[in-house]
Order: structure tokens, then C-alpha cells, then sequence
């Protein structure tokens, strides 16, 4: 970003009939920048990214903490950060193509915490990556590091437990869209001698990480879902009320 000294100077030189060619050359500034003072020499507004939230003087939750809830479950079910160079970092996100309303979900959580970052959707077979440039990933997902996560510690600092506590239902379909799913399980019983079929729904959330899984159960607990693990990396919620707040608050993938 240059100052308007700056701009003022370069098209004074301009306009002493010099080639941008010259004047580029000797202020080293571009000729497409010194082209656009021409028509403009004030700044854009908005020209400039609006500061990370975090890294902010007093730092604060992002603006959309809604949407932040639920990008946060994304990330720590299918999510990565990458370092790209000159401090830059990489957010992606794994989205299968089965699912093309859970994509644009998650294109528009990604660009509500970065507003002025553009988002891509990388395709790859069966899926899509969600990905976002950013030097302020890490500031946000503070759990990125090295190693998969399931083989460290994940665990929430205070600002983003608070987000999830007023948010919970987007932390649950966060996860349950990244790493868990809604089927429809059957059964047979005797009826006055003859077996009948029975269907039930129920919700299954799956993650190798025991504290991942402890993050989802603990916020289950909080909105009252009842549910069960029947081995290290299964949840399972099968009771009906359970499965009918789960349906009104989650739902299946679309």
C-alpha cells in the first residue's frame, strides 16, 4: 500500500511526459499500479483485509461465531492446515461430492471468517477440497500442528469453548457432516408367531482421537442428546427423543 506522497510524486514524474516504462524503472513501483493512479489516485475502500479478530489489540471472537462453531467441528473432523510461504497457511477442508448442500455450507462458513480471502474448491476424485489462504489460520484453529490429530492432544482454549457453548448445535453438525452420519438401522420381531421388519434411525459419529471424541460427547451431554459408545471410536445415538432432537436441530447430509 502506498502513501498518497508516494502516488502524488510517481504522476508528477508521469506527467512531465516520462514513459511509465522510465518512471516504473527508477521509483520501482509497477506500471499497472502507476497506470490505475492515473484513473484513481485514492485507495479502494476496503482495499485493505480486515484484521484477524485474534490477532486484533484485545483479541476477539471471530464475528460469525455461529458459523465459526460449525467450521470448527469441520476442521477437526476433516480439516488441515498447511504452511504455503511467507507466513501463509492453507485451510482444507474434505467434502465428499455426494454431499453438494454440505460443500456450499462449508464454502460459506470459510468465507465468513475470512471475508476478504477467496475460496476455492479443489477437486479431487470422490471429493472436494474447501480451501482458504490465510495468514491467520492458526490464530483461529489454534489445534493445527504437527502430526496427525488423533496421535496429540486436542484440546479447546477458553475463547472457543465459550463459542461452542453458545453454539453447540453448529459444533454437533460440524462434526456429524465431517465425520459422522445419519442411516437407518432394521430389526425383526415376533408378532403373533411371524416376523416383522423394523426400521429406526440412528447417528453415528466415528474419529480416532479420544479427545475429539470427548469434545462431541460433552456437547451432546450439554443439549440433552442421550448416547452411547460401543467401542473407542464410535458414538452411537439411538434413543428416540435423542435421534428426533438430532433430526431437529442436525439432520442427514445432503
Amino acid at each position: 500500500m502506498y502513501d498518497m506522497g508516494t502516488r502524488k510524486r510517481t504522476l508528477a514524474l508521469v506527467n512531465q511526459g516520462r514513459s511509465l516504462n522510465s518512471v516504473s524503472k527508477e521509483t520501482r513501483i509497477s506500471r499497472a499500479a502507476v497506470r490505475s493512479w492515473q484513473v484513481r489516485i485514492k485507495p479502494l475502500e476496503g482495499n485493505r483485509s480486515r484484521p484477524c479478530p485474534r490477532c486484533r489489540a484485545t483479541p476477539e471472537e471471530p464475528d460469525d461465531p455461529a458459523a465459526y462453531s460449525y467450521l470448527l467441528g469441520l476442521y477437526l473432523g476433516d480439516g488441515c492446515i498447511s504452511s504455503f510461504r511467507r507466513g501463509v497457511h492453507f485451510l482444507r477442508i474434505a467434502c465428499a461430492d455426494a454431499w453438494p448442500g454440505l460443500i456450499d455450507a462449508c464454502a460459506a462458513a470459510v468465507q465468513s471468517l475470512r471475508p476478504d480471502n477467496k475460496v476455492f474448491r479443489v477437486q479431487r476424485q470422490g471429493c472436494q477440497y474447501v480451501t482458504c489462504y490465510s495468514k491467520h489460520w492458526p490464530c483461529l484453529l489454534p489445534q493445527h500442528g504437527p502430526g496427525k490429530k488423533h496421535e496429540r492432544p486436542i484440546a479447546l482454549e477458553a475463547w472457543q469453548q465459550d463459542i461452542v457453548d453458545a453454539h453447540p448445535w453448529e459444533f454437533i453438525r460440524g462434526l456429524i457432516h465431517s465425520d459422522g452420519c445419519r442411516i437407518t438401522n432394521w430389526t425383526t420381531r415376533l408378532v403373533a408367531g411371524e416376523a416383522k421388519r423394523y426400521e429406526y434411525p440412528r447417528y453415528f459419529f466415528t474419529n480416532k482421537s479420544s479427545d475429539i471424541m470427548r469434545l462431541f460427547t460433552d456437547t451432546l451431554d450439554a443439549v440433552g442428546v442421550d448416547w452411547k459408545q460401543p467401542n473407542s471410536r464410535n458414538i452411537s445415538v439411538a434413543r428416540k427423543a435423542s435421534v428426533a432432537l438430532m433430526d431437529a436441530h442436525v439432520g442427514p447430509k445432503y
